[in-house]
């Protein structure tokens, strides 16, 4: 099967085949790869095609594409590479030592979150820690690569330039569980969210029965709205593997456990106390006194409160500093390069990460996690999921609703007792 678009490529034009592979069809992968020759500047052929003819089939498209010079034809196949297609003649990847401290050297290759190969050897070898916006390391013996961001890269490490020899698989949004069936889009208020809720349960019931880390990602408002002791249920139920936060959450929680107010304000009455205004900042200085969060909870200073839950029941987290913060609270990182490097370690193994009521950590965390893992992100303002998904988060689900009815009733549907 033969289709072109466009007039052929002149005497002068060059072209390059490609192939790509998978649920191409319903995934819309193959249009919006043809989109992207057109876009920039080129025209093509399609010079096979083989639709899979059950749902779980795969598809395939052999496409030639013409260009009429060599730099529009680098600029169409960058385009498309991303899509998952990749050229017919495959070579071994390209590798340059890198010449400085702290940089990738020109013309390297920007990883995405979607699972990537490099062929070394005339074999395919599996891109190691998947991550967005970093480089592709091959180790000195030439046998395994991994993504590397730019601060960690050292004087002659072997940095993939260029994008022969590497092939991408973006997702395959034919192939998604039911927890995104049912979503016709990303993010919507409109959405029934007691359907929501339900399937977002049964993805972190799977999650953890496959043995893998539940990643919980929390913005003060969760303190602020009533809602720590649901958190702590989960972490109780053993739904909450991971806690990534900044000092505004440690240190809210912690007031509540000490004063019974958030920012001030008393969580039973939802009136300012008397000198409310000054508890967290005493909180923070109580827990500094007593040389940080487990120190307090082994003396018995504090007794309650999803901070002491985590010691309690050996969650690790990380505290991320703000230039914003008070105190801050001993465990706080206010190395950002630092909390990244940890946040990456304890990132291995997430298969469900829940972000509530946090733009910044969200998108943070966003960028470090590999597009299989599934999210789902709560805020009571859509633009905080729109973001999280414009900056290359496809795999996250929104549901826009307050922190603290939505937790209650996804801990009411965790910890209920199945129906037989």
């Amino acid at each position: 099967m033969s289709q072109s678009v466009l007039p052929p490529a002149g005497p002068n034009g060059l072209t390059e085949d490609v192939e790509i592979q998978g649920h191409i069809v319903d995934s819309l992968l193959l249009p919006k790869v043809l989109d992207e020759i057109l876009t920039h500047g080129g025209n093509y052929v399609i010079k096979d095609i083989r639709i899979g003819k059950r749902q779980a089939d795969p598809s395939y498209a052999r496409i030639e594409v013409r260009a009429p010079n060599q730099a529009i034809l680098d600029e169409v196949l960058d385009s498309i590479h991303d899509h998952g297609a990749v050229p017919v003649t495959v070579q071994d990847c390209q590798v340059v030592d890198a010449d400085m401290e702290g940089a990738f050297p020109e013309g390297f290759y920007s990883t995405t979150n979607f699972r990537t190969q490099v062929r070394l050897g005339g074999e395919w070898i599996e891109v190691e820690d998947q991550e967005m916006d970093c480089g592709i390391l091959i180790d000195p013996e030439g046998g395994a690569a991994r993504c590397i961001p730019m601060t960690d890269v050292k004087r002659g490490d072997r940095i993939v330039v260029g994008r022969q020899g590497l092939r991408v698989f973006p997702s395959d949004t034919s192939a998604r569980q039911n927890l995104f069936e049912f979503m016709a889009s990303p993010v919507s208020s409109e959405k029934p969210k007691g359907v929501t809720v339900r399937e977002i349960a049964q993805a972190m019931r799977r999650t953890r029965e496959a043995g893998d880390k539940l990643l919980a990602v929390l913005g003060p408002a969760v303190v602020h709205t009533g809602s720590v002791e649901h958190i702590c249920a989960l972490i109780r139920h053993g739904y909450l593997s991971v806690l990534f936060a900044g000092n505004a959450l440690a240190t809210h929680d912690i007031e509540q456990s000490l004063y019974g107010t958030s920012l001030g304000i008393s969580l039973d009455r939802g009136l300012p106390a008397e000198e409310g205004h000054e508890h967290h900042l005493r909180a923070i200085n109580t827990i500094r006194r007593a040389g940080g969060i487990r120190a307090a909870v082994d003396r018995g200073l504090l007794r309650s409160g999803i901070m002491y839950e985590c010691i309690r029941h050996n969650v690790p987290f990380v505290l991320a500093g703000s230039i914003r913060d008070d105190g801050p609270l001993p465990e706080v990182i206010t190395d950002t390069l630092v909390a990244q490097r940890r946040m990456r370690e304890l990132i291995h193994g997430v298969g469900f990460a829940l972000m509530i009521a946090t733009a910044l950590h969200a998108i943070a965390t966003g960028n470090l996690l590999p597009a299989w893992v599934k999210v789902a992100c709560v805020d009571i303002n859509p633009a905080t999921v729109t973001k999280l998904t414009d900056r290359g988060s496809v795999q996250t689900v929104g549901v826009v609703t307050d922190a603290e009815p939505f937790l209650r009733a996804l801990v009411h549907e965790l910890t209920q007792p199945k129906s037989v």
